[in-house]
């Protein structure tokens, strides 16, 4: 994430995808909501009619799958309006000639025919982001949880790049985690690049530390991330995988080539509360315990 929680009561532009916050975070929806309170404007993108479209300025109930469309129509309004952050663009971005162009046809006319959410909704949302003194991007596996969930985070970090929403207090993309804990594994560094506190494995500096602080040598070399395992099976590089708490076949994106995966391996393993649709491909099953039954 880029901002704290606490940060979101002070932002003045809020913009939430695909997140159902008030059950899913019910803890950051309540912060949005003590924002708006305060005066923040709230835009929520969603399909759904979610509770917390009864706090917001608009909803665009766009159609499953319409996300690139909406989100580029917005970055191609906030160029026209002269809305983006020249001097942020020059410092700190490269190839805004290749998205200008890029953008060319996606008018918030052309938008609306693919997504079904009104031009006039699509470009007040754009220019109320491309307007606010900071703005924050929220969302979660509404998003994500796609085939083109790589191209919608893309399309969303544009326009935070754009109007150089990022570097300041309440303002930037944040993705909030969906998994069990899945914000505390990574604090605590299981992760194939990271140790805890998202220190880089292949930096030196930080490697000697933790070598000290844990009395053995550590390999500098970044392991295989999660998508590169599942591209390693189907490619025969990788055997076996124990999955605990996670139901992999419905997270990750492009379902076809997760099913393909996970099924070229020779053995799987599954941890979980749940019979998942992963855990129904798994040779062994491990039935896991909530914590009420503990």
């Amino acid at each position: 994430m880029s901002n704290s929680i606490p940060e979101i009561e002070d932002c003045p532009m809020l913009l939430c995808i695909g997140t159902n916050m008030t059950e899913c975070h019910p803890i950051i929806a309540i912060r949005v909501k003590k924002a708006v309170r305060k005066g923040a404007r709230l835009f929520v993108v969603d399909p759904r009619e979610i509770p917390l479209t009864r706090f917001a300025e608009e909803h665009l109930a766009l159609r499953l799958g319409s996300d690139v469309a909406v989100f580029n129509a917005m970055a191609k309004v906030i160029i026209d309006e002269g809305l983006h952050d020249r001097e942020f663009i020059e410092a700190r971005t490269e190839g805004f000639d290749e998205l200008v162009a890029h953008l060319e046809t996606f008018t918030p006319e052309y938008a609306e025919k693919i997504s079904g959410v009104p031009a006039e909704q699509i470009r007040k949302c754009a220019i109320a982001y491309g307007s606010a003194e900071r703005a924050g991007i929220y969302y979660t596996l509404g998003v994500t949880e796609h085939i083109c969930g790589v191209q919608n985070v893309q399309s969303l970090c544009n326009l935070a790049l754009i109007t150089g929403n990022f570097g300041k207090s309440s303002a930037g993309v944040n993705p909030l985690r969906g998994q069990n804990n899945i914000q505390g594994a990574g604090d605590s560094g299981a992760l194939p690049n990271n140790f805890p506190g998202f220190q880089v494995v292949s930096d030196p500096k930080i490697r000697e530390k933790f070598e000290k602080a844990w009395g053995v040598p550590l390999d500098g070399e970044i392991g295989i991330t999660k998508i590169k395992a599942l591209d390693w099976a189907v490619e025969g590089k990788l055997k076996g995988m124990w999955i605990c708490g996670e139901n992999t076949l419905i997270s990750d994106p492009d379902v076809n080539h997760t099913r393909h995966a996970l099924e070229s391996l020779d053995f799987l393993v599954v941890q979980d509360m749940f019979l998942t649709e992963t855990a129904e491909l798994a040779e062994v099953v491990f039935a896991a315990a909530a914590f009420s039954e503990v």
